[in-house]
């Protein structure tokens, strides 16, 4: 019950907030079938988020109900935006571990677009420093899954580790994903390992060089271009 009541405030706010100005061009900006209510990211987050604190949720499985609830009955995208901004909140950290994974996983083939599956992928780069051991073996199957986005994940999923970055994971994650791979050629692809990369050079950037110029053409030019974008091939 507290999660219906949770549900429906949270529909209700985003309703309320409705800019049908900006419907339209956000819409068409995420190229998304589903429309948009026209808040902004800032307003979802300054309506969700007391709601959640509000309305808490009785246990792990009442939180993963209306996380999926939300998710899958949106009929606007800022609801999706809401599930995922109710999947991360403080009060729902402990439920952030090895075991969430496969909500997470979920949600991002339920999504399965960009501005959907980096929110999810910044839930993931969490457990991953929270819980690296149990935590890391699913996100090594996903470099090498048949799923475009949980591949993106993996390649993306350690963004703010930044000292404690797992560069075997890292490593595996893109070598999975180079030229000539299933979906090596995927702009999402060659833009996600070329951002892992140049987030990673503000920690290592010796580490990102000789790792850029030992994958030559393997490579992407697009991924090589982001990962040296601040840093240079060096001398």
């Amino acid at each position: 019950m507290s999660g219906d009541v949770l549900l429906a405030a949270v529909r209700s706010g985003l309703a309320g907030a409705a800019d049908p100005a900006k419907a339209g061009p956000m819409q068409r900006y995420m190229k998304s079938t589903m429309p948009f209510h026209g808040v902004s990211m800032p307003d979802v987050r300054r309506i969700v988020r007391p709601l959640v604190a509000a309305h808490p949720l009785d246990d792990r499985a009442a939180w993963e109900r209306a996380v999926r609830a939300l998710y899958a009955g949106a009929s606007h995208r800022e609801e999706r935006y809401a599930a995922l901004e109710l999947a991360g909140h403080r009060r729902y950290r402990a439920f952030r571990d090895a075991d969430a994974l496969p909500l997470f996983a979920w949600l991002a083939g339920v999504g399965a677009w960009w501005d959907l599956v980096d929110a999810v992928a910044s839930l993931v780069d969490e457990v991953l420093r929270a819980h690296p051991d149990a935590a890391r073996p699913a996100v090594r199957e996903w470099a090498t899954t048949d799923d475009l986005w949980l591949r993106r994940i993996a390649i993306i999923g350690q963004l703010k580790a930044k000292a404690a970055t797992d560069l075997d994971l890292l490593t595996h994650a893109i070598d999975a994903n180079l030229v000539g791979s299933v979906f090596g050629d995927e702009f999402f692809i060659r833009k996600a390992i070329g951002w892992a990369l140049r987030q990673h050079a503000r920690t290592d950037a010796d580490w990102v060089r000789a790792f850029v110029a030992e994958r030559g053409e393997a490579l992407a030019p697009l991924s090589r271009r982001e990962a040296l974008k601040h840093v240079g091939p060096g001398a």
